[in-house]
Formats: structure tokens, C-alpha cells, sequence
């Protein structure tokens, strides 16, 4: 379930910094703050949903999730498609963000 959290947390963060890339850089109107902020809270708050007793461990693992869900951004959105070092970068992260996450600790 982790990962699905992850996942829904990486598009409430790229939506909300998008919003304001598309003010800052795109010349959108002021407005695309609004979402932008509200979608950087479901964010925060989606993130400690995710089942790890350390924050910073689950930050650290949810990295590669929100690389990965950046290159689609990238692709979908944006019309980019990711070339191969993008995806040898991505693959490198989601390593390591399993790496991190899956083993069982005592």
C-alpha cells in the first residue's frame, strides 16, 4: 500500500509545483496558485500515509516514486519523451527506493 500512496503523493506534488512553474515560467494568471497550494498540502498529508516509522526513510524511498512519476509528467504532460539516461537514472532510483523501503527491520 506504500507505494500506492507514493504514488498518489508524487502526482499531488508535481500538479502543485507545476502550478506554480506555469505561473512563474508560463505566465499563467496568479489563480494557478490556488490548486497549486491545495495540491501541495494533499501531498504533505498523503506522505504520512505512507507505512514506514520514519519519516525520513520514507521520504528517502519515496524519491525514486517521484522521479519515476516526473519522467511520465515529463512525457504525458509536457509531450517529452524520457531518452535512455533518463531512464537508466529512473531505473538506478526505483533500486534504490526498494532497496530502502523493502527489507524487513528489526
Amino acid at each position: 500500500m506504500t507505494f500506492i500512496w507514493f504514488w498518489i503523493a508524487a502526482l499531488a506534488e508535481i500538479a502543485g509545483c507545476f502550478a506554480f512553474w506555469a505561473w512563474a515560467r508560463l505566465d499563467k494568471s496568479a489563480l494557478w496558485l490556488i490548486p497549486g497550494i491545495a495540491s501541495l498540502a494533499l501531498f504533505a498529508f498523503v506522505l504520512t500515509r505512507a507505512d514506514s516509522a520514519l519519516a525520513g526513510r520514507a521520504y528517502a524511498a519515496y524519491g525514486g516514486v517521484y522521479i519515476a512519476s516526473s519522467m511520465l509528467w515529463m512525457w504525458l504532460i509536457e509531450g517529452h519523451r524520457p531518452d535512455r539516461w533518463d531512464t537508466i537514472g529512473l531505473a538506478l532510483c526505483l533500486i534504490g527506493s526498494a532497496v530502502i523501503l523493502l527489507p524487513q527491520r528489526g
